[in-house]
């Protein structure tokens, strides 16, 4: 049986704790204040992109258009047509491959540079820390435009951009890694008589290589659609011969290797997937 509350008692208890049914003044005024600043910048990011319904209207039956020319998609006939798209897609494919290895090879034993747990000394883990953030802080289309006046066109410039912007993201995530493992294992290997250097093979390393397996393969899928915009700018791959067809109007093809694209990177999470239970099923089995 329920007990129904009556408008009286319902103000009583609002007389004797006002605060319990509505803010303090100052925190209303700061809520009020933080509302006013959200909307009001949003008007403005609209008025100043000159954001309108009319343009917005014109811009989607220009999209209809593109997205008209694109169908039916085309279909190459010769085999050195269709050499020259499966060639881009290797390349794109090999960028995104060399760049994450070289990547994580660099990063790893910089994370052990920002791990609490492995790095006691904060004047070695801090400025390890403030390395990662700086190499982080440059986008990996920044970095591939640089090493293309560096070293030209083509994927080496895309395979270093990659791989240098990986080394700041890998460090960050295999450092916080290493640093959530159970310090248990560790105890017990150093109490059989383990050096530092076992105690983080035989230790750390099975709790960490299950998540590192997972920031790889998925920084791998992201790296391959990076490869491709990277080729847009000149770093070689599928993205080169997609800017080429959308460059000369010849949108049927562009929705081609789109779609190419969109079925690479289908595969490789299908794969990614197959790797990923396989051999972290195999190391929790090994536990």
């Amino acid at each position: 049986m329920t007990t129904r509350i009556t408008e009286a008692e319902i103000a009583a208890a609002r007389a004797r704790v006002p605060l319990a049914f509505e803010a303090p003044l100052p925190v209303r005024l700061r809520r009020i204040a933080l509302r006013t600043l959200i909307i009001g910048l949003f008007a403005y990011c609209l008025w100043a992109f000159d954001f309108s319904p009319a343009r917005i209207w014109t811009g989607l039956g220009r999209l209809g258009q593109i997205a008209g020319f694109m169908f039916p998609p085309h279909i190459w006939q010769t085999w050195a047509e269709w050499a020259e798209i499966l060639k881009g897609l290797g390349e794109t494919l090999s960028m995104a491959f060399l760049g994450t290895l070289l990547g994580a090879l660099v990063a790893f034993p910089l994370s052990l540079l920002g791990a609490k747990n492995i790095m006691p000394w904060p004047w070695v883990r801090y400025p390890a820390r403030r390395f990662y953030d700086l190499i982080r802080a440059f986008e990996t289309l920044i970095l591939a435009l640089i090493f293309i006046r560096a070293f030209g066109l083509g994927p080496l410039p895309g395979i270093l951009a990659i791989a240098v912007s990986e080394i700041g993201t890998f460090s960050k995530l295999f450092s916080e890694a290493l640093e959530n493992t159970s310090e248990k294992p560790v105890e017990g290997v150093k109490a059989s008589g383990g050096s530092r250097l076992e105690q983080i093979r035989y230790a750390i390393g099975p709790q960490v290589n299950p998540v590192i397996l997972s920031i790889l393969l998925y920084n791998f899928e992201s790296n391959v659609r990076s490869g491709t915009i990277l080729g847009i700018v000149g770093a070689g791959g599928i993205g080169f011969l997609l800017s080429d067809r959308i460059a000369a109007y010849k949108w049927n093809e562009a929705w081609t290797i789109i779609f190419l694209i969109i079925a690479m990177v289908y595969v490789i999470d299908w794969l990614s997937a197959k790797v990923r239970k396989k051999i972290i099923g195999e190391w929790s089995g090994a536990k």
